[in-house]
């Protein structure tokens, strides 16, 4: 499988490029950004064709990988499956249900795969954490907490426009919810919102098993309080996520294998446009009870 990469930031640099130049299964073909000095910067350090016209890139490859700002991501995925390519993306699908949905009608038409890159879903250890708690049944309460210093340190990430604009919502709040949906079910209601420090907030979610969830979300947090970790509590006791032991690089590694496989065979993978969607489906009803106080 041919594939391109559209973004030459941060983390297309420190992930999509090495991940797509590292995989035995595809081909990485080439380089587009929207500074074309920066596509050919990447590009060559892959060896590589660098793109000026996003068109001209789709036209030469099976596949693109996305590294961009999700209003941008969810404009070009649409033009990318409507050219018949397959996607890889990232995390958030999109910030507005529109958008998103846009995605999913332009994959579901073109009927090609999609895959979103939600990190923990592609790292070993919480891969096989989650699939286990999903099979076990009497989960009572779940507590996350996603907590960054992207504001607070001197993070790459923090001159990213759409982070300061969106906040921890956006930027972690996927990655708490595609751990817990697998597990607690679909979310029925956003309960309560509430805002904290700088960016944070703070979610209460009722699950369609039954079981309730709390989220403490955060970009702002002091650098000695960073960290990520879910609890489940239930009728099987208590269980922690555990840490991986593998960066980024190879979760993307196994993100793409997941698209290749779910290109050949037309199985949709759980971590789809559609679940994309949905994560921002629930975000974006987040969004707006944290605008309307938590009311």
């Amino acid at each position: 499988m041919r594939i391109g990469l559209l973004g030459t930031g941060p983390w297309a640099k420190a992930a999509y490029a090495p991940a797509l130049a590292g995989h035995t299964g595809l081909e990485f073909a080439g380089v587009w950004g929207r500074r074309p000095e920066a596509a050919t910067e990447l590009a060559e350090q892959y060896g590589v064709a660098a793109y000026a016209d996003v068109d001209a890139l789709l036209a030469d490859v099976d596949a693109v990988a996305v590294a961009l700002p999700p209003s941008v991501q969810a404009e070009l995925a649409v033009r990318a499956a409507q050219a018949g390519r397959h996607l890889l993306l990232d995390k958030p699908l999109a910030v507005t249900v529109a958008e998103g949905r846009a995605v999913v009608e332009a994959v579901e038409k073109a009927g090609v795969a999609s895959v979103v890159f939600f990190t923990a879903r592609f790292q070993k250890e919480p891969e096989a954490w989650i699939d286990e708690q999903a099979a076990v049944a009497g989960w009572f309460t779940a507590r996350a907490q996603w907590l960054g210093a992207v504001f607070t340190s001197d993070s790459p990430f923090a001159a990213s426009p759409w982070r300061r604009e969106k906040g921890a919502l956006w930027d972690v709040g996927p990655h708490a919810l595609s751990v817990l949906l697998p597990v607690l079910g679909d979310v029925r209601q956003v309960v309560a919102a509430a805002h904290g420090p700088a960016d944070t907030v703070h979610l209460v979610l009722d699950h369609s098993t039954g079981a309730s969830s709390t989220l403490t979300l955060s970009l702002t947090a002091p650098p000695a309080a960073a960290g990520a970790d879910v609890e489940l509590r239930g009728e099987a006791g208590v269980t922690l996520l555990p840490g991986s032991s593998e960066g980024a690089v190879p979760a993307l590694s196994r993100a793409a294998d997941a698209l290749v496989r779910a290109a050949r065979t037309g199985r949709p993978h759980p971590c789809d446009a559609a679940f994309g969607l949905r994560v921002t489906e629930i975000l974006a009803t987040a969004e707006a009870r944290l605008a309307d106080g938590g009311e």
